[in-house]
């Protein structure tokens, strides 16, 4: 077994990407703290075509050093809006039918591996902060609480890779 190069992987260009067929999935992020961690959120949306990231609150925003670090580029490609308020917009997004899903630990919600998303429909993603999680009336607000089932001791990931477990489950499933 061989490696591919870089100039084997057919990636799409800035163009392709803006015009290419997207994943029904819209990015939340509610407060993130770190700069990294963003960065990050971007790349996996990326790649897996995700519409669009929101950020909130205290979120930063490109451009930015640090977040250009981890993003890769992906800044360039995958589109993005600040919105200050977080209930805001997951209210307006409701309104247009889009399908809010807070990713939390909660009562009664919805294992990941039990979600199943339905066809035609759009779904945003809220991820919260990296110490206190998605808000509480963001929580209350959403459609649906949706958990990563954990087994371990710490029963917590990194935000950026609850973002990119929970984004790889759920485009696997709208491609099966």
């Amino acid at each position: 077994m061989r490696k591919l190069k870089n100039s084997e992987l057919d990636r799409l260009s800035i163009e392709g990407f803006k015009t290419a067929e997207k994943t029904p999935l819209i990015i939340i992020l509610d407060n993130i703290r770190s700069l990294n961690n963003i960065g990050s959120v971007f790349r996996t949306s990326d790649a897996f075509l995700i519409e669009k990231i929101y950020l909130c609150g205290i979120t930063a925003t490109p451009p930015h050093k640090d977040i250009h670090k981890t993003a890769l580029g992906s800044t360039d490609t995958v589109a993005w809006e600040y919105v200050e308020n977080t209930i805001d917009l997951v209210e307006k997004l409701k309104q247009e039918g889009v399908k809010v899903c807070a990713i939390e630990q909660a009562e009664n919600a919805t294992m990941l591996n039990d979600f199943k998303p339905q066809l035609l429909t759009t779904y945003a993603l809220v991820f919260g902060n990296e110490v206190k999680g998605v808000s509480q009336e963001v929580v209350n607000t959403s459609d649906i609480v949706v958990e990563i089932p954990q087994f371990g001791t710490k029963h917590s990931l990194n935000i950026s890779v609850s973002c990119g477990v929970v984004i790889w489950d759920i485009f696997s499933k709208f491609k099966n």
